[in-house]
């Protein structure tokens, strides 16, 4: 083999699994220093010959031995060990597009958590508020209540006139609230406590009848997210006055040996925890006990559970990225992601595309990325002025943010036409 494998020629057949870009399966000579873009110049000059139908050029991503191609082809082969000579199988897909960046919605305090349905957005401040949102960036409320950070926002549902809603805060309790959209009005209908220490994490389960909360107390409550008043208390036996009816965790699970960062819905009875004790655990809920414990080397500030491809991806104090595969007999860390320069706070799958996900850090920056290019993010979205706190992906065509900078960033996803 030759020394400058920049001269090297290579003969390479292109795949796809989206058959409408199929490309004839015969083999191709090319310089083996081409990039991704030459290869994208090739491929639409194919498809311009044998597809007429398609008129405008696709942009196209390269997969070469199952990882996108960020490099030349000799770079990429080299550093994977594969020799030149044999015919390269390399697959193509469209591109996801770039996210274009849409409103910045103006908080007077760090945004800790958010949380968007539909076209509505919720987002959590420092400042003890939480704030309702159009995803076009029009303020619809401020809503007092808490009395210390706000840490956890979650839509429960939205049906008709009426919007349900979670929140949890520092000053140990989470609320429910009810929002009358026409008259947009809100009321804390129930106020729930049985934490010992501030709330950090909250999740409401697929079904919208239960969720979760963690603590810095090391323990996950479990609660009804019913909105009557289930528990009966009538209001002189209270020790305290409370916003709406007061009510205790259905059950609470003890196990982690510091704050609980991240609570995760596996399904209906499994739950998914992340801790600053480095441990990632999945319960059983039904019966109060540990499925599983995954230990990593430093200290998990969140994490979340893909249903589309079983897998766990992890944000933590190393500037790491990590991708856990629960199921895996060998090494359950199947891909860490490098390319943060701080300490990376939040993790978000898409909803929608099984090797997509959000990332957002302390270096101010927010990344999206492609779970087969583990040390070059497909793109940074830009514009946080200082660390970033949470991001959200819950719509599939919004990817939203919040920092210290006291905003909420959106941007816009636009799908590619052909979802993998």
């Amino acid at each position: 083999m030759a020394t400058d494998q920049g001269e090297v020629q290579l003969q390479v057949r292109f795949v796809t699994k989206q058959e409408q870009y199929a490309v004839p399966d015969s083999p191709y000579a090319i310089q083996s220093n081409v990039q991704a873009a030459e290869l994208n110049t090739l491929v639409n000059a194919v498809l311009k010959e044998t597809k007429p139908l398609i008129q405008k050029a696709v942009e196209f991503d390269f997969l070469v031995c199952g990882e996108l191609l960020c490099s030349s082809i000799a770079e990429h082969l080299q550093e994977k060990g594969i020799s030149t000579e044999d015919t390269l199988e390399i697959e193509y897909l469209e591109r996801f597009p770039a996210p274009k960046p849409q409103e910045c919605l103006m908080h007077d305090d760090w945004v800790s958590s958010v949380h968007t349905h539909d076209s509505w957005i919720l987002s959590g401040c420092y400042d003890n508020s939480i704030h309702i949102w159009t995803t076009k960036g029009q303020h619809k409320l401020a809503i007092p209540g808490h009395t210390s950070p706000v840490k956890g926002v979650s839509w429960i549902s939205i049906e008709g006139d009426q919007a349900s809603f979670a929140s949890c805060s520092h000053d140990q309790s989470a609320m429910l609230w009810v929002w009358n959209v026409p008259r947009n009005s809100v009321d804390c209908v129930v106020t729930c406590r049985g934490h010992d220490k501030g709330l950090e994490c909250i999740a409401v389960a697929v079904d919208g009848k239960h969720f979760a909360t963690g603590s810095w107390d090391n323990n996950i409550c479990l609660w009804s997210a019913s909105l009557t008043d289930e528990d009966n208390v009538p209001a002189k036996k209270r020790s305290k006055p409370e916003q709406g009816n007061s009510r205790t965790p259905k059950s609470t699970l003890k196990g982690h040996r510091e704050a609980v960062s991240a609570v995760k819905w596996v399904d209906y009875n499994t739950l998914l925890s992340s801790s600053w004790d480095h441990l990632l655990k999945l319960w059983d809920c039904e019966l109060g006990g540990i499925k599983q414990e995954i230990a990593g080397n430093k200290a998990f500030f969140d994490a979340d559970w893909s249903p589309l491809n079983n897998s766990i991806v992890t944000a933590s104090a190393d500037r790491h990225v990590r991708i856990y595969d629960p199921r895996s007999t060998e090494s359950i860390v199947k891909t860490t992601f490098t390319s943060h320069t701080g300490w990376v706070q939040s993790v978000r799958w898409s909803t929608t595309r099984d090797t997509l996900f959000l990332s957002a850090g302390y270096d101010g920056q927010v990344k999206l990325w492609e779970t087969r290019s583990p040390r070059t993010p497909l793109y940074d979205l830009t514009g946080h002025e200082d660390k970033v706190l949470c991001c959200d992906w819950s719509n599939p065509a919004l990817l939203v943010s919040g920092s210290c900078d006291n905003t909420v960033r959106i941007f816009k996803a636009k799908h590619a036409t052909a979802s993998a």
